[in-house]
């Protein structure tokens, strides 16, 4: 083989794909049309769980260092203009702030890291830089991919380089992370089901460079303007570009809606505008034999609740681990076999919650009157029931950690079937469990470090509150599949009270894939079903 995986698409996804197979071991190529990552916004935030997945991958840091600033508030606001009293203010936390925040609580709510507000264009060369540095990963700018042929074996890809030299490259797996008009879904026949082209929008670009000093109604990340346009700034991660989305006829209107809505004299320069439409699309499959799919090439959602991107995160790191244990040997063929099973219905939810989001941010925005900008009694009542409205619904597109945190994979062969419904899924509220299938809460341990720091690359067997139960049956059956076991003692009652259990068996992605008081009755069966060597039934 050329190379073990071979990654379509150096966005955000792609590369993050490529990190957490490189750092594994595995031998990747990762392949964009683009000559160099292009100065486009897109996506503008890191939630808490894609933060808690670069921390795994030790560059949490960069990506912090690279982004907003730690001591930029992150509020919303609901506005006219720049320069009147905002109709909502909604203060949202610092990345400071939050660290603080997560220091002071330890009941297992928090995550181990908040939000990152950062660029895509200040994000992907990034991420291609510390690629790059990985000797199993290979970094290709400026090759089009054309089209695969996949076998029992193999799938053979043939790239265009930019020179127009056609060439082959055979992998043992192929992965699409190649956007919403995906070529890799669209030659295996995968359709888009759902709602398409809600609304067409423009982005422009902006730099400004002491527009952000000069805001003096409130810093923040993100101003809605109250008119009938549904115009919206995004502050970027260096304070000296903005994104401004309307729905306008014309490239040259972006500039005119620009200057009315900061509405004080300011030198600036549009740097690019484009057109974007909203949509609510899941793809029917994640993909077909040795042919997966991530990130936008299997759900495009509206951006309200910053769940897109993100959620290509969470698939290239449930993707890789199960890449990696079976291309080491060691993994079932119901590990890739489960990707499909466990990703595909968190993009259904997330499509939902986006969903969700975008209806209430469409139902304070359908309360604006032409008055709202009037000095008048009518104006002044038009102004308080935007306000009113707003403070609640609005609220749904920036509060999502439920979402962000508590997605659970329901009804996966590679999870032991625990008896019950299992907690509900919700958007807004983040409840910590350990049922089978979820994220494992953040914890503090007594000496000030995170569990989840304490835990490696492999399954992880915690033993918690000083449990006596003897696991050395179950930690044999697990070493018997070849797959990498760390065995955990955590004496910590705030551990043991936040999970609820003595013993956990959690994956090499921090999903619970077991708890009990007591070890398994059948522990070969167990470590079989958790690799993929066999499947679960409920």
């Amino acid at each position: 083989m050329d190379t073990q995986v071979l990654i379509i698409g150096a966005g955000p996804v792609g590369l993050t794909l490529a990190l957490e197979l490189g750092r594994r071991g595995v031998r990747c190529t990762i392949v964009e049309q683009k000559p160099a990552p292009a100065k486009l916004p897109k996506m503008e935030r890191c939630n808490a769980r894609t933060m808690e997945i670069y921390r795994r991958m030790g560059i949490v840091e960069k990506v912090r260092a690279a982004g907003l600033p730690a001591h930029c508030p992150m509020d919303v606001l609901i506005v006219t203009s720049l320069i009147e009293p905002p109709l909502l203010h909604l203060p949202y936390p610092s990345v400071a702030e939050a660290r603080a925040q997560i220091a002071a609580k330890n009941d297992g709510s928090m995550p181990l890291e908040p939000y990152q507000l950062i660029s895509q264009y200040t994000l992907e060369p990034l991420l291609k830089s510390i690629a790059e540095t990985m000797p199993s990963v290979n970094v290709r700018y400026g090759c089009t991919f054309v089209s695969f042929a996949q076998d029992a074996e193999c799938v053979t890809a043939d790239i265009e380089t930019a020179a127009g030299v056609r060439e082959h490259i055979r992998a043992h797996y192929l992965i699409g992370c190649d956007g919403g008009s995906s070529k890799v879904r669209r030659q295996l026949g995968i359709k888009l089901a759902g709602e398409a082209n809600l609304a067409q929008f423009r982005q422009a670009l902006f730099r400004c460079d002491d527009l952000y000093e000069r805001i003096s109604i409130g810093k923040g990340r993100h101003y809605h303007v109250a008119d009938g346009r549904a115009t919206f700034l995004i502050v970027q991660d260096d304070t000296r570009h903005f994104t401004l989305h309307a729905t306008v006829d014309s490239d040259a209107e972006m500039a005119t809606t620009f200057e009315k809505m900061v509405a004080m004299p300011i030198d600036y320069e549009m740097l690019s505008v484009t057109e974007w439409r909203q949509n609510l699309l899941l793809a029917e499959r994640f993909g077909e034999g040795r042919v997966f799919l991530a990130g936008d090439a299997v759900h495009l959602v509206i951006p309200t609740g910053g769940l897109g991107m993100n959620s290509g995160v969470a698939e290239a790191v449930d993707l890789a681990w199960k890449l990696a244990a079976v291309l080491q040997g060691w993994g079932g063929p119901g590990l890739l076999a489960s990707y499909e099973i466990e990703r595909r219905q968190v993009g259904e939810r997330n499509v939902a919650a986006s969903t969700y989001a975008s209806r209430g941010r469409r139902a304070w925005r359908a309360e604006y009157r032409p008055c709202i900008g009037d000095s008048t009694p009518e104006g002044a009542a038009a102004r308080a029931h935007v306000a009113l409205v707003a403070e609640r619904e609005q609220r749904k597109s920036n509060e999502m950690i439920g979402a962000e945190l508590g997605y659970r994979y329901v009804g996966s062969p590679i999870i032991w079937p625990e008896p019950g419904e299992g907690p509900p899924h919700e958007f807004i509220d983040y409840v910590p469990t350990t049922w089978p299938g979820a994220r494992l809460p953040h914890v503090w341990l007594d000496d000030g470090t995170a569990l989840h720091d304490r835990i490696g690359d492999g399954f992880t067997l915690l033993r918690l509150g000083g449990t006596p139960a003897d696991t050395a049956s179950l930690a044999q059956a697990m070493h018997a599949t070849g797959a990498p076991l760390d065995v955990l003692e955590i004496g910590d009652e705030t551990a043991r009270a936040v999970y609820g259990y003595d013993l956990l068996l959690v994956r090499p992605d921090l999903h619970v894939a077991w708890r009990g008081n007591e070890p398994p009755d059948d522990p070969k069966r167990l470590a079989e079903i958790v690799t993929g060597r066999i499947v679960s039934s409920e």
